[in-house]
């Protein structure tokens, strides 16, 4: 029997699944040809519609992870359930849609030796399609972008850019420390982000590319009504803070712009809660882009 150095901590990777048959075989595959020996595997299906289960359970006779299926019970309470369970220090939620490149488990673990300020560890993703294919270069924007050691002020001022959920990798004491996940906030990496960084914690982002973003046509980002409720719910946790309400109208301009040109009827409500006061350059831009026609 082998003995694990010091330096090799058991890591929970936990993998929550909902409608990913598409794409989950290969999330877990990547998890499984990771360099890193001393990995604990825990995959959850919440209540999939499509034949994630079969093939979860086929996956799971093959490989010998731990699988469990259950009624749709939303991300954040199954991941605190699937953290109460977990036996490692080091704690990782990785989307079910989602690829790691082989050594970012050991890359992750042998940043985090000897920084105990350090509450999670992330690093940059490149983007890929739902085919799996590398996208262009407009769409990798997250993939060339310096190390940074972000604190509270640096995420809820949007100093800096912040960490990518695909590659979250978590004390397990950060996460108690803050109660694990909030159950009413379904925009789960931001809120844990901002909670764990809120408690003390540093949050550093490492320079180089750990895992493959996957875009396709279900990814949380593009239901805009969600991410707006979602965000400000998020930022209303932390609303003693003396910037909170520059902070959400600063979000506001920012989605009303994204979404002037795409989705008007939720422009002008996001409009709508913008007082004049907060106008900005965004708003002027938004303004444009629902008044004048595009050019043809």
């Amino acid at each position: 029997m082998t003995t694990l150095a010091p330096q090799q901590p058991l890591v929970t990777v936990i993998i929550a699944s909902y409608n990913h048959a598409a794409y989950i075989e290969a999330s877990i595959n990547s998890v499984l040809n990771q360099s890193y020996p001393n990995i604990e595997l825990l995959v959850i299906d919440d209540g999939s519609s499509d034949h994630s289960v079969e093939l979860l359970e086929r996956l799971q006779a093959q490989h010998g992870f731990d699988f469990r299926a259950q009624a749709n019970q939303g991300l954040s309470r199954t991941l605190n359930q699937a953290i109460a369970r977990a036996r490692g220090e080091l704690i990782v939620s990785f989307g079910s849609d989602d690829i790691m490149l082989p050594h970012r488990i050991a890359t992750q673990v042998a940043y985090l030796q000897g920084k105990p300020e350090v509450g999670i560890c992330s690093a940059n993703v490149e983007t890929i399609d739902h085919h799996g294919q590398v996208m262009g270069p407009r769409k990798q924007r997250q993939r060339d972008l310096p190390f940074r050691r972000l604190a509270f002020d640096d995420l809820f001022l949007d100093r800096k850019p912040g960490p990518t959920a695909a590659t979250l990798m978590f004390r397990r004491e950060a996460l108690e420390k803050v109660g694990g996940f909030n159950p009413e906030i379904r925009l789960e990496d931001v809120y844990i982000a901002l909670s764990i960084a809120h408690a003390g914690y540093y949050i550093d982002v490492l320079g180089e590319v750990l895992a493959q973003y996957r875009d396709h046509p279900t990814n949380t980002f593009k239901n805009g009504r969600f991410m707006i409720d979602n965000v400000l719910r998020t930022y209303a946790v932390f609303s003693d803070h003396p910037a909170y309400e520059q902070v959400c109208m600063r979000f506001l301009n920012s989605m009303f712009l994204k979404y002037a040109r795409n989705d008007k009827p939720l422009a002008w409500q996001t409009l709508g809660r913008i007082p004049l006061r907060y106008w900005n350059r965004k708003t002027v831009r938004g303004l444009l882009r629902l008044l004048v026609p595009p050019k043809r």
